[in-house]
């Protein structure tokens, strides 16, 4: 039975089985594209004894197809039901499915065009075969043409080894099938939190390990492709990308959706060790490097401009693992070409904001499921609850650490002014840990900086610490039993401090 919707390789194939003596049987477009090849076929009718009806929506399901594929060879029962029936049994199935993918990624697709590709008989069929495969062979890859025809040149019949792992292969296709409808239907009706949740994913490289050497990895991208994403970036040069390279690219290109100037993120670690926003990408990048010159050796950077020559001899000088940004002028790919193990990528920058999927983490027994942080707070409903306002060029300067800050592993500070950060502390287990880090990090400039804070100090030890050590603003959600004790160390510094009212924890 051969009934394809892509048709790739598909007349060699059935010239294949034809010389071996399999007797074909077709539907559709895929018999007329046999026939005018001059390949003998029969019609599905002329075993069913019925016609193709409404619209082809019905053709295969039926008795003298599925006896035909699920009969046990075996058993003296099944053999007497398909003689006394004139069953004909099916050695062979090879079907691909209705493009429903490529349907529901039309950007002008209706629900009823959605709904009319979405396949029946052809995953009817693949199951059944692959059910039998103690007997049948069900083929849904093109690429497994050529592994059938060898095995019957040599063998007159296919492994059952083979056999299992094609039937496996069938299962795996039409679950990510069914799962892609059920997420197509679920975003149609609006269920927000379904009883089940039905993922699909397309394996995209094969990783030489994980984490760790001796920890095994593959990278899987989603079945409908998000532009703005690691998983469809374009590499133009440099080793392959690794199991650790791909988090960070990942982490540092969602820091990266907070800002709309020219801004060169550099990340390590999941962390990102310096911003910098400038009127020019030369700019921004000088402000991001040195906001932390030691952390960015090993880094990953994204810029959110074409990288020019002057940008891409600047980073050429140091040990860089990626780069990666809309676009590369000849001139600098030249220079950083130079380089055989720097990672060159481009990723589609025009659809940085649109609406973000789910975010998905793993857990013992189970995953986590939520709406990705990426809350666009209006300012107008941020709160100075000290004596003392903030400055205009402070206010700025709070509007830029509060947007990194979302990004740093909690507990999480930020220093910075108004286009670069100055120090950052990451992932203390206590609040003025990380505060004190920041400072460090920062050393003189943290007199001429303003801090963020990811959520609410619970102490005024922080407060303290970083008056006493020249910050005159800070930004924080507030939320407190506390807060209070807090705004009280402000006023005795006489440090402004600003209420967001939202949270952002990143473990």
């Amino acid at each position: 039975m051969l009934s394809v919707s892509d048709k790739k390789g598909i007349v060699t194939f059935a010239k294949g089985l034809l010389s071996m003596g399999v007797e074909i049987i077709s539907t559709g477009g895929t018999k007329k594209v046999l026939d005018e090849a001059g390949i003998s076929t029969v019609a599905i009718e002329e075993i069913t004894g019925f016609p193709e009806m409404m619209d082809g929506r019905v053709k295969t399901l039926h008795p003298k197809i599925h006896g035909g594929l699920l009969a046990c060879r075996e058993l003296a029962s099944h053999r007497e039901a398909m003689n006394s029936l004139n069953i004909l049994p099916i050695d062979f199935v090879c079907v691909n499915l209705y493009p429903f993918k490529k349907t529901i990624m039309k950007s002008d697709v209706g629900e009823k065009e959605a709904i009319e590709n979405i396949d029946i008989g052809g995953p009817s069929m693949l199951r059944s075969a692959a059910k039998n495969h103690e007997f049948v062979t069900a083929i849904v890859d093109p690429k497994d043409y050529t592994l059938v025809l060898e095995e019957l040149k040599e063998q007159g019949a296919t492994s059952l080894e083979t056999r299992r792992k094609l039937a496996a292969k069938v299962f795996r296709h039409t679950a990510a099938y069914d799962a892609l409808i059920a997420q197509y239907l679920t975003e149609q009706v609006k269920e927000e939190k379904p009883e089940k949740l039905t993922l699909t994913y397309e394996r995209k490289q094969a990783l030489r390990y994980g984490e760790n050497s001796h920890q095994q990895a593959a990278f899987y991208q989603a079945a409908l492709p998000e532009s703005y994403s690691i998983a469809q970036a374009k590499q133009l040069h440099g080793k392959e990308l690794s199991f650790n390279n791909i988090r960070d690219a990942d982490a540092a290109l969602r820091v990266m959706k907070e800002y709309q100037k020219p801004t060169v993120v550099a990340l390590k670690h999941m962390n990102p060790c310096g911003i910098g926003s400038a009127e020019t990408i030369f700019a921004a990048w000088q402000a991001a490097y040195e906001a932390d010159p030691v952390s960015i050796f090993g880094g990953i950077i994204v810029l959110n401009r074409e990288v020019d020559l002057a940008t891409a001899k600047e980073m050429h000088n140091l040990f860089l693992e990626i780069i990666i940004a809309p676009s590369y002028s000849s001139e600098s790919l030249e220079v950083l070409k130079t380089k055989n193990n720097l990672r060159l990528l481009t990723v589609d920058f025009s659809s940085l904001l649109k609406q973000p999927s789910e975010d998905i983490v793993s857990v013992l027994g189970g995953v986590l499921v939520q709406q990705q942080d990426t809350s666009m707070e209006d300012e107008n409903k941020w709160q100075v609850v000290t004596e003392r306002q903030p400055t205009a060029e402070e206010m700025a300067a709070l509007t830029f650490a509060w947007k990194a800050v979302k990004h740093v592993k909690s507990n999480a500070i930020v220093l910075s002014n108004q286009y670069q950060t100055l120090g950052i502390g990451a992932g203390q287990m206590n609040r003025v840990g990380s505060v004190k880090i920041a400072i460090e990090q920062a050393g003189e400039k943290a007199n001429e900086a303003v801090l963020a804070s990811d959520a609410y100090f619970p102490m005024d030890d922080s407060v303290e610490y970083a008056a006493k050590h020249g910050i005159k603003a800070i930004i924080q959600p507030g939320g407190s039993i506390k807060d209070q004790t807090s705004i009280d160390m402000a006023n005795k510094y006489g440090v402004a401090m600003v209420f967001t009212n939202v949270r952002h924890f990143k473990h």
